[in-house]
């Protein structure tokens, strides 16, 4: 399964009017500690707190939606994403989510009017429960990762990204099942090096690279309910393989130095997974060239606030 950029453009004409231009945000070298300019893609700006919405969009615009609605299981921000979707588009939307997801989180899928269900331990068996709701319902399914529109919605954010700063020669994106950064891969066919970023905790793309498809791994960590896929996704996978490199792993703790580095220097309130990518860096995980010009993406902010003032206190 390929996805092109042609792909990818008729998804931003789709969904336009529907998400927000997120801005870019230059940093001075020294700034996090460290010693390079960096350009910070601020798309915890979206609409929801993250990326989300592009994807969610795609999917239901891209055709008529059943009168049962839609349903999608996830950790949290994409559940967000299509419950937001659905109450603009005036569709009804059921959302699995296990119990690991925020409570803030689910009081946001709540708040736009979907029906929330919070049942099982891991993604993966909300997941099982969404696909036994779209089976008996005949809903839309909208996979948070795995499938062409949601991945072509994402991939809406590197040619945003390409057309704002076209200068870049490398993209530090943090991966959970691997939509996004496969939508970010296709837009750029090559043209720059993508380099991902996982936790040590829930590493599906390290496991799928190691192993050369995509394997079960153990979740856990403080980015499990925005990052924590138990495997990658079999089409982000065909399209991130030929364009991803270096898979790159880091700590929770490197991860909460992100997000009070994050907030203490710009006042950017990022949650665990939206500060996994910074990590790579402020952890010293990924050790750019002198002259490399570098951008990260801050993909979510969807973080509590007494978490963030425990955090940064």
């Amino acid at each position: 399964m390929t996805i092109s950029p042609q792909d990818i453009e008729r998804a931003a004409r789709r969904i336009r009017g529907h998400v927000r231009e997120t801005p870019l945000l230059e940093v001075a070298a020294g700034t996090f500690g460290v010693g390079m300019n960096l350009i910070l893609k601020l798309e915890l700006l979206q609409h929801t707190g993250s990326f989300k919405p592009r994807g969610a969009f795609n999917n239901l615009l891209a055709g008529p939606i059943p009168p049962a609605g839609v349903v999608a299981a996830s950790g949290g921000n994409h559940g967000i994403a299509v419950a937001y979707a659905a109450s603009r588009l005036g569709v009804r939307a059921r959302i699995f989510v296990p119990k690991l997801a925020s409570p803030v989180k689910v009081a946001r899928i709540k708040g736009y009017g979907a029906e929330v269900t919070v049942e099982g331990d891991r993604y993966v068996e909300a997941l099982a429960l969404a696909d036994a709701c779209q089976r008996e319902s005949g809903a839309l399914a909208v996979h948070a990762y795995d499938s062409v529109e949601t991945i072509a919605g994402q991939g809406t954010l590197g040619r945003e990204w390409d057309a704002q700063w076209p200068s870049l020669d490398t993209l530090l994106i943090a991966v959970g099942g691997g939509g996004l950064i496969a939508g970010i891969a296709a837009w750029y066919q090559g043209r720059l090096k993508i380099v991902s970023v996982e936790p040590e905790r829930s590493r599906a793309l390290h496991a799928a690279f190691e192993g050369a498809r995509p394997l079960e791994v153990p979740v856990g960590g403080i980015a499990a309910d925005s990052l924590g896929a138990s495997k990658l996704g079999a089409i982000p996978f065909t399209v991130i393989s030929p364009y991803v490199w270096p898979a790159v792993l880091v700590t929770d703790e490197a991860i909460e130095e992100a997000q009070r580095r994050l907030w203490r220097e710009t006042r950017i309130a990022a949650e665990p997974g939206g500060a996994t990518a910074l990590a790579a860096l402020t952890s010293g995980a990924y050790r750019p060239e002198a002259d490399e010009r570098i951008g990260v993406l801050v993909c979510g902010g969807n973080v509590a606030l007494a978490q963030l003032e425990k955090l940064t206190a």
